[in-house]
């Protein structure tokens, strides 16, 4: 079967035009994405806040421009941007308090004390116009934004009652016994009297010794006679010079 060239031509154009439309209706290329930024790493925030720490904020403001570029919307580099670029009384407002640092104290301590916030540690610096937060010591008066924190009153314990102690009554003291006081041998005069006279016979016979044990005898029988005690004791030099002489 032989074809005509006329019919050639229609075939050749026919094919052409279907293969226009084929490339016409070919799958697309879709749209491009942008690259999702890059988060900025904790390492990087915490290298800032050493620059600032050391005062250094042109090195500081260079890092912080390189990280909100890779990250625009990071709220710890925005922070750390104002920290540098506003006013610090604008931030953190007039109204303050006094506070003497301590040993231990640092500004980044502070600010996470008292602003709820360790990043703000520069703008705490520069409230109090401090160019090098970590040359702080000791001692140091610090103007701290805020309200003073409130301390509240220990509270008090009521005294519970104290139950009333029991009335004891007293007894009475037993009284003491009577103290008897002994009663002074009677004195037997008479018979005192008859061993003074056999006493004193006895002395004049020259027995001195027995005139000596008859008058004791009746000193024991009357020990209040002064006439007996005085022959008692006549008899008894008597005795003491007979003995002597011997």
């Amino acid at each position: 079967m032989s074809f005509s060239p006329r019919q050639v031509a229609r075939a050749g154009a026919l094919a052409l035009a279907l293969a226009i439309t084929a490339c016409s209706h070919g799958p697309k290329a879709g749209p491009q994405l942008a690259p999702a930024p890059q988060t900025t790493p904790a390492s990087e925030i915490d290298a800032i806040l050493l620059l600032l720490d050391q005062g250094d904020s042109g090195a500081a403001k260079k890092r912080i421009n390189a990280a909100l570029k890779r990250d625009p919307m990071n709220p710890s580099v925005q922070v750390l941007r104002d920290s540098i670029d506003r006013d610090p009384k604008d931030l953190l407002g007039p109204t303050n308090f006094t506070y003497t640092t301590r040993d231990g104290d640092t500004m980044s301590g502070l600010a996470q004390r008292f602003l709820g916030n360790r990043l703000k540690a520069y703008q705490l610096a520069r409230y109090n116009d401090i160019a090098k937060p970590a040359d702080l010591v000791a001692g140091r008066t610090l103007r701290i934004p805020g309200e003073p924190p409130r301390i509240e009153a220990p509270r008090r314990s009521e005294p519970r009652p104290v139950p009333a102690a029991p009335t004891r009554v007293k007894s009475a003291a037993p009284r003491p016994a009577p103290v008897t006081k002994p009663t002074a041998p009677t004195a037997n005069r008479v018979a005192a009297r008859q061993a003074r006279a056999t006493g004193l016979a006895a002395l004049n016979s020259g027995n001195v010794v027995r005139a000596v044990g008859l008058l004791r005898r009746a000193a024991a029988l009357d020990p209040g006679n002064p006439v007996i005690a005085r022959d008692l004791t006549r008899a008894e030099r008597i005795a003491a010079t007979v003995k002597a002489r011997k």
